[in-house]
């Protein structure tokens, strides 16, 4: 039996620092964080007020004015990052086999935005003031469905809910859907919409966010001794995986091959990461045993690196147990655009395979002096030319799930 490769043709994603994949890299390149003061609602009385907001998107741009007034803005997101993917790719939905095309996206907290304004209309005047549409806007699936019915598409449609791990774990799973010869053409990837009161209050009293506020540019700040939490943001990002024959035969331009997955479960904290890491590495492993490929072939890795004092540290000795100390450049790039959740695996794995594309590794931006206990070789500052063979983005979640993606050079 023929092995099927997943092959990423094309890229799609709204983001604090661009729309699109030519913004999303120009914005990687000037390494400018887009962290701010919060300006979806008053932060009074929260410890933190900041957030990485995608403050120029504007969905009658890419979304029929009626259709866009339907859904809530996790969905608007979603529906146009995968627009935006599909025309990367070169491919209009006509020109897909609806049957043969498949959606897997992830989301931490869905439609809980809507849910929050909704709410607010009950409490004012009763539930005759809500929406009716509130049931169809507000489940995780709701982006995924809505995305099926812009682009037609007929195959297997899924959205997962782990956490910050759920972009990722969609790229994983729509990489299966290829392998099996589900589909031929699979869009994968999360989007997240965060940003309202009680979401982002329930966040600032975990304690887990920066308290930056008075300097909101550099709060996220990847794998710095003088981190003090993660940024909140909101985005999506939406790859175009395709079976590597389907690709080929028309043509199609390659950033790189997804060829590996792992997922574990630290089953240990919600919040927490397992000291020891020991799951977060068999991820790693269980990743490259799946593209068959050696841990001395990675020369690059895109971290979770949330900007927690916990992650950051935990991650780094996981990397360098699996991968070897210094063996492979390392950079956390939420330093850029913050934590945007589910959205996060998706827009850091769009992220790795334009690095392997364009020959270029990115910076973690903040990462002024390296905390001690982080032994990797970090790109700081700027930006490193570079053209690994292979590369990994690991992605963490609340419940400990840790997901990795293997990427190769195509």
């Amino acid at each position: 039996m023929t092995t099927r490769r997943a092959v990423v043709t094309g890229i799609g994603c709204v983001t604090p620092i661009g729309t699109g994949a030519e913004q999303l890299w120009e914005g990687v390149r000037r390494g400018e964080s887009a962290v701010g003061p919060i300006g979806r609602f008053a932060p009074d009385g929260l410890r933190s007020r900041i957030a990485a907001q995608v403050d120029s998107f504007d969905p009658y741009q890419y979304l029929d004015k009626k259709k866009a007034q339907r859904m809530d803005r996790y969905s608007q997101l979603a529906v146009t990052a995968g627009r935006l993917a599909l025309e990367d790719a070169g491919l209009g939905p006509q020109g897909v086999d609806a049957e043969r095309a498949s959606i897997f996206m992830g989301s931490a907290l869905g439609g809980i935005t809507q849910a929050e304004e909704q709410c607010g209309r009950y409490m004012a005047g009763g539930y005759r003031a809500v929406s009716p549409g509130l049931g169809f806007s507000v489940f995780g699936g709701a982006a995924s469905c809505n995305m099926a019915m812009e682009f037609g598409f007929t195959g297997p449609n899924e959205t997962n809910a782990m956490s910050c791990a759920s972009g990722a774990v969609a790229l994983g799973r729509g990489l299966g859907a290829i392998r099996r010869g589900e589909a031929d053409v699979v869009l994968a990837g999360g989007a997240e919409a965060p940003l309202a009161p009680l979401t982002f209050g329930a966040f600032d009293l975990l304690r887990a966010m920066s308290t930056r506020n008075g300097t909101p540019a550099s709060a996220s700040r990847p794998f710095d001794r003088s981190r003090d939490g993660f940024v909140m943001g909101e985005g999506s990002a939406v790859l175009v995986l395709e079976d590597e024959a389907h690709a080929r035969a028309r043509g199609a331009r390659i950033y790189a091959v997804l060829e590996g997955f792992g997922l574990t479960n630290d089953a240990h904290h919600m919040s927490a990461p397992l000291p020891c890491g020991t799951q977060a590495a068999r991820s790693m492993r269980i990743a490259l045993g799946d593209a068959g490929m050696a841990p001395d072939e990675v020369g690059y890795v895109n971290a979770h690196g949330s900007s927690t004092r916990l992650n950051d540290v935990t991650e780094a000795a996981v990397i360098a147990s699996v991968l070897g100390t210094g063996r492979a450049a390392v950079s956390g790039t939420k330093g850029l655009y913050g934590h945007p959740l589910g959205a996060s695996g998706a827009i850091e794995a769009a992220i790795t395979c334009l690095a392997l594309h364009r020959g270029w590794l990115p910076p973690t931006a903040n990462c002024e002096e390296p905390d001690p206990e982080v032994d990797l070789d970090l790109v700081r500052r700027e930006g490193r030319s570079a053209a690994p063979d292979a590369a990994l983005s690991n992605s963490y979640g609340f419940g400990g799930v840790n997901a990795t993606l293997a990427f190769r050079r195509s």
